[in-house]
This record gives structure tokens, C-alpha cells and sequence, in this order.
């Protein structure tokens, strides 16, 4: 039987259909650096994707939520996407984001398939709360109009129905869906009504991921469902211990996990909560604080207090020091 997030056979071609098959792992969100005066620091942003992938990141997901998509012209994204598909050299998929209105969406999307990427994450509409009939309008026209496999980003103000995940997972281009609304109920049924109204092999091809901040602190509940895919905003500034808790979620150890969560992951996001805009900026904080200067965020977000900031190194360092003494 095939589990909800476990990857189809790849493709042997390029192009449409293959991207599915290649999502596996960890997914890794790079922030976007900037230069002190503002700039896109491209050089930077290459470093930080390199180490990243060296680090064991499965896929490389550009210029979305975590890469601030919304601050970043269509000329530094497509700067940003371009270099990454050169760091990851088809080692791993890089996705890019795509968002706004449709015509916007699908003007993202032909920039990031000129710049070789091997996906496109879909985000919310801008501002508006679109009917299900509109959403899937958007979603369809947006696949239509490229090359490349859609994830459908479902959060805020893309709130689907099961019969309407169903539908897209039947429309040629859409791969899957990243959940960032966390109602474990709708995705159960999400899933069953893929399972069961989408012909088999669309619906084995169909994946599905946590897109939560901090997905770790709900990695178990969503494994229940069987799905065990996820991004992790923590792998950009401390790999190490975004790289232990997967391991301790694939194999079922939930005592280190509970270690993890319990130190590290839930003190984490007490924290983020303390803040506006923090999923991003404190993120971006702790990349620096790790060594690699990718500048701060840029408007209308704001950076951590520095009070924040001293008790994101104490933690970044207790869950250092949890994955040392645990042996991983």
C-alpha cells in the first residue's frame, strides 16, 4: 500500500510528472540575503543553498514564504532562482514560489522555468478570499500555463475542500499539497477523498506536506495521517538539529523526538509567537547568528528584539547540545 507522502517511481524523463517523484526528505526553504544597502546578495544567497544542500536537504524550495517571495522583485527572483538551480546542479529539486493574482502567478512561474527550476510552489492569492470555484480557476490557469509541477500551498485565505483538493489533483501539472492551515480533520479527509475520487494512479502520484511553521512541533500528529513530508524553516540555521528529528521521526523514535520537541522545537515556537513576522525573521537571525551574514529582512517585516535574539542562541545551542549528547 502506498502512504499518503511515500514518492512514486521517478520518471526517467525531465519535465512534467517528475517533480513528485523527486520530493524526499528533508525540504529546505532558504532565506533571501541581502547586502547591507538592501541589495539582493546573490553571492551570499549561493552560499547559503550550497551549505544547505551539503548539509542533506532533500529538495530546495526558492524565493517562497521563508525566502520573503513577497519583497523580492521579479528580477531578484529570478536572479535567486536561477542561482540556486546552479548550486543544486540537479543533485535535488529546486521549487520556486509563485504568487499574487493569476496573471502575476503565472508571470513568476514563466520566470522561474526560464531559470531551470524543477517545480513551482502556488501561494495564496493576494488580499482576496476567493470562492472555491475561483481558487480552483486560479490553480488550473496557473498549471496551464507552464512546464513545470504545481504544489499547491493551502493556508489563510486558500482554505480547501476535500472535493476541491480532489479536483485538483486531477488536473495535469499539480503534484500535491502543502498544508500550512494545520486542521488535521479536513486533511484526513482531504486525503480519503483523493484516495477514492481521483483515478489510482493520480492519486498515488498526489503528495502531501507539512507546511506549518515549525513543522516539527506537529511532525507526529500529521505521521499519524501518514504524512511524513515537511519543511523545516530550523534546518536554514541549525541543520543539525532539524536533521536529528527527522531521523528520529523516520524511524519511529519518538523518545528522541520527544527530547527534541521538548528542549528545543516548543520553546522555539514560544517564541516565535512572541513576534510579528518572527517564522521569517528570527529564522533569518539565526542563520547569522550561525556564521553566514544574509543581511535582515526587508519591510514591512521588523528583526527580532535583542532580547529575542539572546534567547534564540541559547536555544539554537541547547538543541545543539541535545543532538551531541544524544550521540546523533
Amino acid at each position: 500500500m502506498t502512504s499518503p507522502s511515500s514518492p512514486p517511481p521517478a520518471s526517467q524523463a525531465s519535465g512534467r510528472g517528475t517533480l513528485a517523484g523527486r520530493l524526499d526528505g528533508l525540504l529546505f526553504f532558504p532565506v533571501t540575503a541581502f547586502a547591507p544597502d538592501g541589495s539582493v546578495d546573490v553571492a551570499v544567497f549561493r552560499e547559503h543553498v550550497r551549505q544547505g544542500i551539503e548539509a542533506g536537504a532533500g529538495a530546495v524550495f526558492a524565493c517562497c514564504g521563508t525566502g520573503e517571495f513577497h519583497a523580492l522583485t521579479p528580477e531578484e527572483f529570478r536572479a535567486c532562482v536561477g542561482a540556486a538551480v546552479e548550486e543544486a546542479r540537479g543533485r535535488v529539486p529546486v521549487v520556486a514560489g509563485a504568487g499574487y493574482g493569476t496573471a502575476l502567478a503565472c508571470h513568476y512561474a514563466a520566470l522561474a522555468e526560464d531559470a531551470g527550476a524543477d517545480g513551482l510552489l502556488a501561494m495564496p492569492p493576494y488580499l482576496v478570499k476567493p470562492s472555491q470555484e475561483g481558487l480552483l480557476r486560479h490553480y488550473t490557469a496557473l498549471a496551464a500555463s507552464t512546464s513545470l509541477d504545481v504544489v499547491v500551498y493551502q493556508r489563510d485565505n486558500a482554505v480547501f475542500t476535500p472535493a476541491t483538493v480532489a479536483e485538483l489533483a486531477r488536473t495535469p501539472g499539480i503534484c500535491g499539497l502543502k498544508d500550512g492551515y494545520g486542521d488535521l480533520d479536513l486533511m484526513q479527509r482531504i486525503i480519503s477523498a483523493v484516495r477514492t475520487e481521483v483515478p489510482e494512479q493520480q492519486a498515488a502520484a498526489f503528495r502531501y506536506f507539512n507546511g506549518l511553521p515549525t513543522a516539527e512541533q506537529t511532525g507526529l500528529a500529521y505521521r499519524s495521517i501518514g504524512v511524513t513530508l515537511y519543511s523545516s524553516a530550523v534546518f536554514c540555521f541549525a541543520p543539525e538539529i532539524a536533521l536529528a528529528f527527522h531521523e528520529a521521526l523516520r524511524t519511529g523514535d519518538d523518545a528522541a523526538a520527544a527530547r527534541l520537541l521538548d528542549g528545543f522545537f516548543r520553546p522555539l515556537v514560544e517564541l516565535r509567537d512572541r513576534g510579528r513576522g518572527y517564522a521569517v525573521s528570527l529564522v533569518k537571525a539565526g542563520v547569522r547568528q550561525r556564521g553566514l551574514d544574509v543581511g535582515e529582512v526587508r519591510p514591512p517585516l521588523s528583526e527580532p528584539s535583542p532580547a529575542h535574539l539572546e534567547e534564540l542562541a541559547e536555544l539554537t545551542e541547547r538543541g545543539l547540545r541535545l543532538v551531541r549528547d544524544s550521540g546523533a
